[in-house]
């Protein structure tokens, strides 16, 4: 176990004057690595100022181990005037700091995060903000470092260099995302906040679902088994007793008690598993086909260099009526452009967009545009002063609508922008899925968003029945909802693969998924290439293998003790907890390398006993 950095024990912490957490116990060692989740209003924001020390316990003990530094990302920035990217990430920075580490913290994370050292910061747009807000966070270098939301606003290339980075990150790292992918590859415990209790996996995210789900199982058979219990203890009590002795007279009273109790606790778990029910929309039916592009050109002209940007060159594309096509690539590279096109707000400087003259659209913008910060809620969903509004053929209450997306009845009077991001966004939905036509445009929609929230919206895209485009770099999302993908690499090159995230990784690796190919590179053979590929189906009449396969599998025993050697070597380098400051430069290229041995290994140890299998079922036909 690594060393521990902060305790909290047995904390009250009171909200209104009631307890909102009691008992609170846990802790953070260092090098941890833990996804912070919970629904909303759980307690996730007062669970990390317990950790900062902004809020206190009301009661127990919160204990900091002595120097321990804890950093946070900051969510609202007002940049000072003049104000240069440079300044505010390095402000927090520790006095006499080394221009050379400077230098060098620039070069390694505000550059790959997309930022540009000497732009002032009273320019930049909410995204570029978030991750200034990040670049500072990870410059501090904290012991403790707190995330809530990081992949916000990220295209896909950053957000996986930050996976890479907090994997290898010395500190603690405590996350809260929406992002299951990001979670899952960068957290090894996991803090589930439920019903004021706070419940610690010894795995990480990926093993999450599997995990809670078994705590619900378990929680329903002892609900059942004290439904039972109580039951007879209540007929007994109904029976009526001949001899009002205090004995009997207190044993009614208890079993009325455990039977309150019981129900409060079954109410309790139901609202805990029920997830959020919304029906799928009914879809106006579009013709068979939606929309073409044909042979599109469009270019752009940078007003700062003159310099033409070409964002599409004879691009053809055809889409069907209930088509599922998400879309990918970096910021600037022509996403946005696209979906202008699409539903005509835009035209091609060449070739033809079709559309079919049947379709009716709804687009989610993730820049908020079509929310007027000064209207309150009712007046955003309902017209003309009504509190009803047409839910896809049926009037229903502002107030009941807005509960199926988390909304408190009284929240249909407050203004927009008293509003969080996640609450507009939801604001967003709501107006978007009253009536979504037959083609839904989602720009960003998981941005902001609970995981709860999350589960409704890819619960009513999975059962939608028109034709969705959705620009996100969630990948979980991705996989779920779509069956194509349009990926835009930029320079006008686009594309177009069939089926979801997963598909588009193995698209990249060169491989189609039902016949893996993988290259496994040593730099050690001076990176040449040993070829592991899933093999022909053997003829029936062989009595024993291939000369070709073989030979790699006489060969495949001497490779995986060679990677071993360099696995343990380069274990041995990274447990040296001096490395980083003594030589940042050796620590990335020993981390980065590890991590390649690792995947080496565990490549050629799967073919050895692929191929060992093979030729074991060989011989005993023989």
């Amino acid at each position: 176990m690594s060393e521990l950095i902060l305790t909290i024990e047995d904390a009250m912490i009171l909200i209104g004057g009631k307890p909102f957490f009691e008992n609170l116990t846990f802790h953070i060692h260092k090098g941890r690595k833990i996804a912070l989740v919970g629904k909303n209003g759980a307690g996730k924001t007062t669970l990390m100022n317990l950790i900062t020390g902004d809020r206190e316990v009301d009661d127990g003990r919160r204990w900091l181990f002595a120097g321990t530094t804890i950093g946070y990302m900051q969510q609202h920035i007002k940049p000072l005037p003049g104000q240069t990217i440079r300044d505010f990430v390095f402000a927090g920075m520790r006095k006499g700091a080394e221009e050379w580490d400077q230098s060098y913290k620039i070069e390694m994370i505000v550059e790959p995060l997309g930022l540009r050292a000497d732009e002032r910061m009273d320019g930049l747009s909410g995204g570029l903000l978030r991750r200034a807000a990040l670049a500072r966070a990870l410059v501090e270098e904290p012991d403790i470092l707190l995330l809530d939301e990081p992949t916000n606003h990220m295209d896909l290339e950053v957000i996986q260099w930050l996976e890479t980075y907090l994997k290898y990150y010395a500190g603690a790292v405590i996350c809260v995302s929406h992002d299951r992918t990001f979670l899952a590859n960068i957290s090894d415990n996991v803090f589930w906040l439920d019903r004021g209790k706070l419940r610690v996996s010894p795995e990480g995210f990926g093993k999450f679902d599997e995990w809670s789900q078994s705590l619900y199982d378990l929680e329903a058979r002892q609900l059942q088994n004290r439904e039972q219990r109580v039951k007879l203890e209540l007929e007994w009590a109904n029976r009526g007793v001949k001899a009002r002795v205090k004995r009997n007279v207190r044993r009614q009273s208890l079993a009325r008690e455990a039977a309150a109790q019981l129900e409060a606790d079954q109410k309790s778990y139901q609202k805990a598993t029920r997830g959020i029910k919304f029906p799928p929309p009914d879809v106006e039916e579009s013709s068979l086909n939606v929309a073409e592009f044909i042979n599109v050109r469009k270019t752009f002209s940078d007003p700062d260099t003159g310099v033409e940007k070409i964002i599409m060159d004879k691009f053809t594309l055809r889409v069907k009526r209930r088509d599922r096509v998400g879309i990918l690539g970096r910021n600037g590279s022509g996403k946005t452009t696209f979906l202008r096109l699409l539903v005509g707000e835009m035209e091609a400087d060449g070739g033809k967009v079709k559309m079919a003259k049947d379709l009716t659209f709804s687009y989610f913008d993730q820049n908020r545009s079509s929310l007027d910060e000064t209207k309150t809620l009712q007046e955003t969903l309902c017209v003309g002063g009504s509190d009803h509004l047409d839910v896809r053929g049926k009037y229903r209450h502002v107030c009941g609508y807005l509960k199926d997306f988390l909304f408190d009845p009284e929240d249909a009077w407050r203004k927009v922008s008293t509003l969080s991001g996640g609450q507009k966004n939801r604001l967003m939905l709501a107006g978007v899925l009253a009536n979504p036509g037959s083609f839904l445009i989602l720009d960003e929609p998981t941005n902001d968003l609970d995981m709860e929230t999350l589960d409704m919206l890819e619960n009513i895209l999975t059962n939608f029945d028109g034709t969705i485009f959705v620009v996100s770099h969630d990948r979980d999302f991705l996989d779920q909802i779509v069956n194509k993908l349009l990926v835009f690499e930029g320079d006008g090159k686009i594309e177009s693969i069939i089926g979801g995230y997963s598909d588009y990784l193995d698209y990249k690796k060169g491989k189609e998924p039902s016949a893996p190919k993988v290259e496994i590179k040593n730099k050690k053979e001076d990176k040449k290439s040993i070829a592991v590929s899933t093999a022909p189906t053997p003829n029936k009449v062989a009595s024993k293998l291939s000369y070709k396969l073989q030979y790699e599998l006489d060969r495949l025993p001497r490779k995986i003790k060679e990677y071993e050697a360099e696995y343990a070597g380069l274990q041995k380098t990274m447990s040296d907890p001096d490395l980083y400051s003594r030589d940042p430069g050796q620590f990335y290229d020993t981390a980065k390398r590890h991590a390649e041995v690792k995947e080496t290994l565990d490549l050629a140890e799967n073919r050895w006993l692929e191929l060992e299998d093979m030729r074991m079922k060989l011989e005993d036909k023989a």
